[in-house]
């Protein structure tokens, strides 16, 4: 079921799809690309997907990958690589090829470092000789050699006109790049890469565990950081929505279900439905498993055991497990009673599922699973096995003995069980190559649990033994870490809604003891609610995603660290800061940045000069923590100016500049929280 590796075979097909509109934005050349996930009825979410705005560029430059127009940095690195290489023998586009950004503002705004040069020379030297022959610049201060490296700092008053002028101008653009998603960045007439995303991949009657949670996040983050690299985006949840389980959850309807309960909230009746037949199942176990080993004693004493086995079959065949295997045989061969059943539940889970993807900041484009794979792609997928000679019968079951092409850490995996239906690897082979036929896709990402690393890569390494090489290299696992300790105060099931409520009554307890702050809040509970989302969100993101976490509701709601309401506390304090200057924010852009001479707000204009640098930087680790520490950075850099750079109270002018300047600041938070998937609050 879903990405829990569990089996069935599959028939019923069709997918669902939730289509992305396109708008356009008075920014040129710009696209504004928002999309909206759409309930199974006519009925409006309770909370809508945000959009994202995308910019992108026809100015060509003659190094590759740079974007002076969209990219403030690149504007500095074509300068220094086009002076450094006038001054020196070195090749201009080797220089800007080296040219590095700084994880902190000490170590200058761009770094080089000599060695990659490939110069027969000590590095040391040769930073301080390049140093030395950097000729005078109205953009950047003389370099200075620190050991091997060569430190390049912008002047203040440049940097701060291209960078406040450009994120006042271009918004919520700032820091996106479509021309990093074109297939031929030469010819933009080839039009974008395509990527599928698979995330999330419930399983229909189960609950929404930490597993899903995280695949959730990290799989919406991933679609947003494409979408704002200029890809085209297909987001996939690839339901557990098929299996023998289904004929058990059938069976259990007419025992325990409640049509007014299952209309008003099909994933937790279906839940209960499913805990209660599965418990009649437990209790038929007992007395069947009892008299299996009665049978084996007897044998092995050479007694007759015809009267027991009689009794034995018995019991099997009035048992819930033989009638969910039968009721599910009858949905394979196609019964339209059964799958109006099947389809009735899968559709109702899929419209609750869309109101709670929903307050997560997130839609999907296709709702696919397990029933959605044709038989005949399976069968197709078996065949091309057999051809390439990558399967082999062993007791009477067909496997693939990885050991012997080359991949012995693969091990061996069943392709088809001996009583002749497929398993899981089948289907997903099967679905890789519908999906290849159907998409066309550059590159596709599944979104799973690290504990299924081996099936991946099994899954990868049968796509290439076939002869799909080029397929297996389009196709990447990011896998993530456990979660520990998550459950509801109730320590009931774990439910997502079930988590997103707890939070959120914990962020509106907090709320509450200021009861100024409290007061001015519109709707304090909806702004709970979206800091209860974000608490959860944050604390997911905060480390690398390959490592696990405890799932700590004191420590995840706290407005102290670096937490998730403190980010939001940081965009909130800003927008009020905003509202209380009395200013046209529309007009800051025109504000005389010269008067910003405080190491205060230069640091903080250098810091926003790299966003687009740290999008860029993302791409490559795919890491959420990438855009999360960013950000923090900029929050602690922003708290320790307050009193330093005051708005209030100051001369109009130096007012106007410094009210420019956190505006720009709030923009850039805003974009990268809506990057991460969150939702930033204005009051709080």
């Amino acid at each position: 079921m879903g990405r829990n590796l569990l089996s069935g075979a599959l028939r019923f097909t069709g997918v669902f799809f939730s289509r992305p509109l396109s708008t356009r934005i008075p920014l040129i050349p710009s696209r504004s690309l928002f999309r909206t996930a759409t309930m199974a009825s006519a009925d409006s979410l309770p909370a809508s997907v945000q959009g994202l705005t995308l910019q992108s560029t026809t100015t060509t430059s003659k190094f590759p990958g740079c974007f002076p127009t969209l990219n403030p940095m690149d504007i500095y690195r074509q300068h220094i690589a086009e002076e450094l290489g006038k001054a020196t023998d070195v090749e201009p586009d080797l220089i800007y090829s080296r040219l590095a950004w700084t994880n902190t503002l000490d170590k200058g705004d761009l770094s080089l470092p000599a060695a990659a040069l490939r110069i027969k020379k000590k590095p040391d030297e040769l930073a301080a000789e390049l140093a030395s022959k950097f000729p005078e610049s109205d953009l950047v201060h003389p370099p200075t050699a620190f050991g091997p490296h060569v430190q390049f700092f912008c002047k203040p008053l440049p940097l701060a006109n291209t960078v406040l002028g450009r994120v006042l101008t271009e918004k919520a653009a700032y820091g996106t790049n479509g021309n990093m998603g074109l297939k031929d960045p030469s010819d933009p007439s080839k039009g974008q890469k395509k990527i599928i995303i698979e995330f999330s991949s419930p399983n229909i009657a189960k609950p929404f565990h930490a597993g899903h949670l995280r695949s959730t996040i990290i799989g919406g983050f991933l679609a947003n950081l494409y979408t704002v690299m200029g890809w085209d985006v297909i987001k996939m949840n690839y339901l557990g929505d098929w299996g023998k389980q289904y004929g058990l959850l059938a069976n259990g309807f007419k025992y325990f279900g409640n049509e007014e309960a299952l209309q008003k909230d099909p994933i937790n009746h279906l839940f209960d439905v499913y805990v209660k037949v599965n418990r009649l199942v437990g209790e038929q176990e007992g007395p069947i498993k009892e008299l299996k080993e009665q049978i084996k004693g007897k044998k092995e004493k050479g007694e007759d055991v015809a009267a027991l086995e009689a009794e034995l079959a018995k019991l099997v065949d009035v048992s819930e497990d033989e009638k969910a295997r039968r009721y599910f045989k009858s949905m394979e061969d196609g019964n339209p009673d059964a799958l109006a059943l099947w389809s009735r539940f899968r559709d109702l889970s899929i419209a609750k599922y869309k109101q709670t993807y929903a307050r997560l900041n997130i839609d999907f484009d296709v709702y696919s699973g397990e029933s959605q794979v044709k038989s005949e792609s399976m069968s197709n997928a078996y065949k091309a096995m057999e051809t390439a000679g990558v399967t082999e019968e062993s007791d009477g079951a067909i496997i693939a003995d990885f050991t012997k092409h080359g991949a012995k850490k693969l091990g061996k995996a069943i392709i088809v069980r001996k009583d002749g239906t497929p398993l899981y690897l089948t289907r997903d082979i099967g679905a890789i190559l519908e999906r290849d036929e159907q998409y066309h896709f550059d590159r596709m990402i599944y979104v799973v649990a690290a504990q299924q690393d081996l099936h991946l890569a099994q899954l990868f390494k049968v796509t290439e033994l076939m002869g799909r090489k080029d397929l297996a290299n389009r196709c990447q696992h990011i896998n993530f870490g456990m979660v520990h300790g998550m459950s509801t105060r109730k320590g009931t099931v774990k439910f997502l809604d079930d988590i997103l409520r707890d939070v959120g009554d914990k962020m509106h307890e907090v709320m509450k003891k200021n009861e100024v702050k409290y007061s001015q809040v519109a709707n304090p509970e909806e702004t709970a609610d979206t800091l209860g989302i974000t608490s959860v969100m944050v604390q997911d993101m905060t480390g690398k995603r390959v490592n696990g976490y405890d799932f700590n509701l004191d420590a995840m709601t706290s407005f102290e660290g670096d937490t998730g309401p403190y980010l939001q506390y940081a965009h909130a304090r800003l927008c009020s800061m905003t509202r209380k200057s009395g200013l046209n924010v529309d007009e800051l852009s025109t504000a005389d940045f010269s008067l910003l001479t405080e190491r205060h707000a230069v640091d903080l204009i250098r810091l926003l000069a790299s966003w687009p640098d740290v999008l860029i930087n993302t791409a490559k680790t795919l890491e959420p923590v990438t855009v999360l520490s960013y950000l923090f950075r900029m929050t602690h850099m922003l708290s320790s100016s307050y009193d330093v750079l005051k708005v209030i109270g100051s001369e109009p002018e130096l007012k106007k500049s410094r009210m420019a300047l956190y505006a720009a600041a709030r923009q850039v938070l805003h974009n990268g929280m809506r990057v991460l998937g969150l939702n930033p609050v204005e009051r709080m």
